[in-house]
């Protein structure tokens, strides 16, 4: 565990040891990890859920290396060795050839290749924030490639034990390094706060050990262990020397990192070629909230997609921005779209009010058991598709199926309340219902109004006297804020 004051707890024990330590010279790998079977994990190495690209298991990262056969992979070991030369060259670490290293690195480029474009990818996001921080607090740039083996660049990774971000804090590690939690906001998942507490976090470690690998090797099993295994080899302090009598997991974890450094720095050799990243972080700006909103309503007011609301603001759990007294809780938009946010906040506020006002109101009929279908996660899905694909909310779909958080498992299944999809009883395809001639419930007659460039439907119901939003949706047949086009004819009716 990433914490601190561990250290503490051997200073006294493990240093003071004198030749009464009774752990023998020599002692089988076997009998050696048995002994640290009972260590808790604080990363993703263990972790099969996220499908990281570069482990799946801690078996993977100690045996897989001698089970799979690489012998065929494009990389003679004189090259590997002039190149990892290279890089030493240019970085602190101490990086050297290593037949384990090179059975590492040949395995990711034979059976972790394909997973390299995507991950690029969100590097290409990712890392201009790393590097500038990394630099404020002299911590090595290289250091950047850490995130990738804590979390495979996913802000809102979990582990089994709870470590949570990119940088894969646990709960009381976060809290020491001021990254606060509470119902509404982890900032473990904040991706600029979580980046400056690990770098003040390896700046500690360095200052404890003074050898960049070895803050790397505490960074994951705790300053403890790395002092115990120093200790156990009989004073050493290179990584590899010490390396046998680190826990299982870390014996893993620093090739994982010099190999993904490695596979990074010679990408264009290996054709490793990066996907196109959806943003990049140049092209994001912050605005600080005046009223407690939700990416539902700022996406149904200004048009930007509550899944981009999401990637660019992990740090919310419910996909809302609280607005307390005494905080400063900003969205982080696309930079085009922050002067649109700014002519619709007040729409938006507004919008948050009216829906805030009808939370304690009975269910529309829509929503009775009856109408309910449930709905199978396929493989592409993810909350905003399902949805636009039933005219619903991604609140509807997290408050009926009291999901905390936007992520979804192939197979799961979900209680929707649609508003424009059937379902088949003979089948759980979902099949879009059959467009049935306009009707209206409305009196009288109606007038026709021609959508201008910049309306939202609130805007439009507030130019009629006793017209609401969901009138306008009905008598339209409205289900999703994006059919709301410039020139779009709707029909209001006067009551």
């Amino acid at each position: 565990m990433k914490k601190l004051f561990i250290l503490l707890l051997f200073t006294s024990s493990v240093f003071a040891q004198t030749s009464n330590d009774s752990i023998p010279k020599k002692i089988t790998r076997a009998a050696l990890f048995s002994d640290y079977d009972i260590v808790l994990i604080d990363s993703l190495l263990m972790d099969t859920k996220y499908k990281s690209p570069l482990y799946e298991t801690s078996e993977y990262i100690i045996k897989d290396i001698e089970g799979k056969n690489v012998a065929d992979v494009d990389l003679s070991t004189e090259i590997l060795k002039e190149r990892l030369q290279k890089i030493n060259a240019r970085t602190p670490f101490h990086i050297a050839y290593n037949p384990s290293l090179e059975k590492v690195i040949k395995s990711y480029l034979k059976y972790r290749k394909r997973y390299y474009p995507a991950l690029m990818a969100k590097a290409a996001y990712y890392f201009p924030m790393f590097e500038k921080h990394l630099d404020q607090y002299d911590v090595p740039l290289e250091m950047k490639y850490l995130a990738i083996v804590e979390s495979a660049l996913n802000p809102t990774a979990k582990s089994r034990v709870g470590a949570t971000g990119l940088w894969q804090f646990m709960y009381t590690t976060g809290i020491q390094y001021k990254l606060k939690v509470s119902s509404y906001v982890d900032e473990r998942q904040d991706p600029l706060k979580a980046t400056i507490a690990a770098c003040q976090y390896l700046s500690d470690l360095y200052n404890i050990f003074g050898d960049w690998d070895l803050a790397l090797a505490a960074y994951n099993s705790g300053p403890g262990n790395v002092a115990k295994a120093i200790k156990r080899s009989g004073g050493y302090r290179n990584y590899w020397n010490i390396r046998p009598f680190l826990p299982r997991e870390t014996a893993g974890y620093v090739p994982a990192f010099y190999a993904t450094m490695y596979l990074f720095e010679y990408q264009k050799e290996h054709e490793l070629i990066a996907d196109a990243p959806q943003i990049r972080h140049f092209e994001t700006d912050t605005i600080h909230v005046k009223k407690s909103i939700s990416f539902d309503q700022i996406s149904e007011t200004t048009g930007i997609s509550s899944e981009l609301l999401q990637l660019l603001n992990p740090s919310y759990k419910l996909d809302v921005i609280p607005f307390i007294e005494g905080k400063n809780y900003a969205i982080t938009l696309p930079r085009k779209n922050t002067f649109r946010f700014l002519d619709k906040e007040q729409e938006i506020y507004a919008l948050a009010e009216t829906d805030a006002s009808k939370r304690e109101k009975p269910l529309p009929k829509y929503f009775e058991m009856d109408k309910r279908i449930r709905y199978k996660v396929r493989s592409g899905d993810f909350l905003g598709k399902i949805a636009n694909k039933f005219g619903v909310r991604v609140s509807d779909l997290k408050r009926w199926n009291r999901l905390k958080t936007s992520r979804l498992k192939i197979g799961q299944r979900l209680s929707v309340y649609p508003k424009r999809m059937s379902v088949s009883k003979a089948s759980t395809k979902v099949v879009k219902s059959k467009q049935k001639p306009f009707k209206t419930t409305g009196k009288g007659t109606y007038e026709t109004y021609t959508v201008k460039k910049g309306d939202s439907l609130w805007t439009i119901s507030r130019k009629f006297k006793n017209v609401s939003v969901d009138k306008i949706k009905k008598w339209n047949n409205i289900w999703s804020v994006k059919s709301l086009k410039p020139g779009t004819k709707l029909k209001i009716f006067k009551s």
